[in-house]
């Protein structure tokens, strides 16, 4: 039963990279499966800024919920700016009521905030494992219930802690009045103010973005990715957003449309504007990787294959990751194979047997921390992305093995990925890449250099 109260979350949207560790987090993830249904369960409706009903820049709306809401919770996973800053704004605001989060790979914690306390979950990456996410999210609802009973409350603020003479301020007249003169709606999420106003929110926008790619509708998509980045232009004064702009040239070079070329030339562009060449971001490195590569071959042009092992290099170091480590070695063994040098064909050639180590051991290592989950653990969704996970993690394993020329665990890894399919295509795509290696191991330099010593 709803108790008339709302929770605002503070937090990032989509894919976000944490610097610190090179890893990206689903952040959608933590939203909907664990933050969310916790926020439900105590009773409270549940807003982020992405399903606020605005027409016009989001500031007013949302500073509006960050004083009025009875209860924050601010998620400061990947050390987001827009996090942090907005928890700035709420401590400024009330003096208890606020809830901090985020993920447990954030070491240290800032010196601003290691002495509020934040309550920690285990994210793993583009997933959060059905029982972590029943374990934080009981967590969280009994803890936004405990602050909710308690009379008088205690100050969860440093400003008025530390401050203890401090009077919260009376503002909220001034921002209503303030959200009127802009012509700015009350943020609410109400079917009824939906249709008076015939707004989507961000978040209804890319609902339709993910349905339009997941069923291979690429123009479509782009159409409502379009939308979404026009209006975070006006809200944020023309600055882009990288996961907008990652996702757009993801789904452009995908769509091949008016034709393959123009469309990879298209992705290009909007990748350039999140500056790869000095990037640090996993994300924008794997998708330049990934354009350049189509780029080589279609036209055969050498630089574009450099590129592509450059940007899979730079972003397996920085991320650790065995989607860009598996790439990174592949174009290492596509290289050594189109090289005239025999020195340097054979340092590609070896460079690759040593990635491939590297990436067996970050696939089990996945394994050993993200075992079977159990028939009553999680949603079936949330089984469903955890299988599809394991079955790529154990389809690179049977691609690192069929580099590094072992038959017999190749055969045995790629059967149990096989087995655990979700789709035939997946079979079928990693059917493909186990072809063009193998084809590719047949010309191994090492082999040349074995028979001209004989």
């Amino acid at each position: 039963m709803g108790t008339g109260k709302t929770c605002f979350v503070v937090m990032g949207f989509g894919k976000k990279t944490d610097f610190e560790t090179g890893r990206t987090l689903d952040l959608d993830m933590s939203y909907h499966n664990m933050i969310k249904p916790a926020v439900e369960a105590a009773g409270l409706e549940c807003i982020r800024a992405d399903e606020i009903v605005h027409s016009g820049q989001i500031d007013v709306p949302m500073y509006e919920q960050l004083l009025n809401a009875d209860i924050v919770v601010a998620d400061l996973s990947t050390s987001n700016k827009n996090a942090f800053y907005e928890l700035g704004v709420r401590h400024a605001l009330r003096p208890y009521t606020t809830v901090v989060i985020c993920e447990d790979g954030m070491h240290p914690l800032p010196f601003d905030v290691n002495h509020v306390a934040i309550r920690q979950y285990h994210h793993l990456g583009e997933d959060i494992g059905s029982s972590e996410a029943k374990r934080f999210s009981s967590l969280l609802t009994d803890a936004i219930s405990t602050i909710l009973k308690k009379d008088p409350r205690d100050n969860d603020s440093p400003v008025y802690t530390f401050l203890n003479n401090l009077k919260a301020p009376e503002i909220a007249a001034a921002i209503k009045e303030a959200a009127a003169e802009s012509g700015i709606q009350s943020p609410t999420r109400s079917k009824g103010a939906k249709e008076s106003s015939g707004l989507q929110t961000h978040s209804e926008l890319m609902k339709e973005v993910d349905k339009a790619q997941k069923a291979g509708e690429w123009a479509t998509a782009k159409v409502f990715l379009t939308t979404i980045r026009k209006n975070l232009q006006v809200d944020n004064d023309k600055k882009e957003d990288p996961y907008i702009l990652q996702r757009l040239a993801l789904i452009t070079y995908k769509s091949k449309s008016p034709n393959e070329l123009d469309a990879l030339k298209e992705a290009h562009g909007y990748l350039q504007l999140l500056g790869p060449q000095d990037s640090n971001d996993p994300e924008t490195l794997g998708l330049w990787g990934a354009v350049h590569k189509r780029f080589w071959e279609l036209t055969q042009k050498p630089e574009y294959l450099d590129e592509s092992i450059r940007a899979y290099e730079r972003g397996f170091y920085l991320r650790n990751d065995f989607y860009n480590g598996i790439n990174y070695a592949f174009l290492l063994n596509l290289r050594a194979g189109e090289s005239k040098d025999p020195a340097e064909a054979v340092a590609d050639f070896v460079q690759g047997r040593r990635v491939r180590k590297e990436v067996l051991s970050i696939c089990n290592k996945w394994l050993k921390d993200n075992p079977e989950p159990t028939e009553s653990e999680g949603a079936g969704n949330m089984k469903e992305d955890y299988w599809k996970s394991r079955y790529w993690v154990q389809a690179t394993i049977g691609e690192a093995y069929t580099g590094l020329e072992d038959e017999v665990l190749a055969t045995e890894s790629l059967q149990a990925a096989y087995a655990i399919a979700a789709e035939k295509w997946m079979i079928e795509s990693t059917e493909t890449q186990i072809k063009k290696l193998q084809q590719l191991l047949n010309k191994s330099p090492l082999r040349f250099i074995t028979e001209q010593k004989i």
